[in-house]
Parts: structure tokens; C-alpha cells; sequence
């Protein structure tokens, strides 16, 4: 059964900012050929570090994905190898809830 889930990836883009898209659009690629079924990609913003051991800043992107419980740690180790991924944070979201359609009152 396959669960939602947000990955928040932080990504090392110092000196190459203009290819950050290309960058996006690769691991969003990676997500699915893993067999993750994408449902939103945010592309937030590049965020200086209040601490810094390695690069002072990265950019932020968010996905929102439904996924195997087993393939979240094999993205875990893929992309701790891709020099462009400095941090990565996964989180189990709660299942989408379908809106009922609201009802209008009738005019007497």
C-alpha cells in the first residue's frame, strides 16, 4: 500500500544557482523512476544557514509523493551520494481527504 508522503530537500547549488531547475527536474525524474507517483513539487527559496559546517546556503524544494514504505530508504541512500543534495528530510504526511461538495441553502 502505498503512503503519502513530503521529502524536503536542501540542495547545494553554490556557483551554479541558473541550473537549479535542471537540478529539480532530475530528482523529480529520480523520484519517479523509483516508482514514487509525484503529487506537488515547491520550489521554495535559497536560504542562508544560521550555522554553517559546510556551504552557507541552499535552496529549499519540497515534494509531496505517494510511495512503497520500503522505497523511502532507498532514496535516503541515493541521494546521500548526489553531491548536489546536502540535506534531506522525509516525513509521512496523513492521506488526503476528499471535500464534500457544500450544500447551499434554498431560498424561501
Amino acid at each position: 500500500m502505498k503512503n503519502r508522503y513530503e521529502a524536503l530537500l536542501v540542495l547545494n547549488t553554490q556557483g551554479r544557482e541558473d541550473t537549479v531547475k535542471d537540478i529539480v527536474d532530475r530528482l523529480e525524474s529520480e523520484f519517479q523512476k523509483e516508482g514514487a507517483d509525484i503529487e506537488q513539487v515547491q520550489k521554495m527559496d535559497k536560504r542562508h544557514f544560521s550555522y554553517v559546517a559546510g556551504p552557507d546556503s541552499g535552496f529549499y524544494v519540497n515534494f509531496v509523493f505517494h510511495a512503497e514504505p520500503q522505497l523511502i530508504t532507498k532514496l535516503r541512500s541515493k541521494f546521500k551520494l548526489d553531491p548536489e543534495v546536502y540535506r534531506q528530510n522525509y516525513q509521512r504526511l496523513p492521506e488526503k481527504k476528499e471535500k464534500a461538495p457544500k450544500k447551499l441553502a434554498k431560498a424561501t
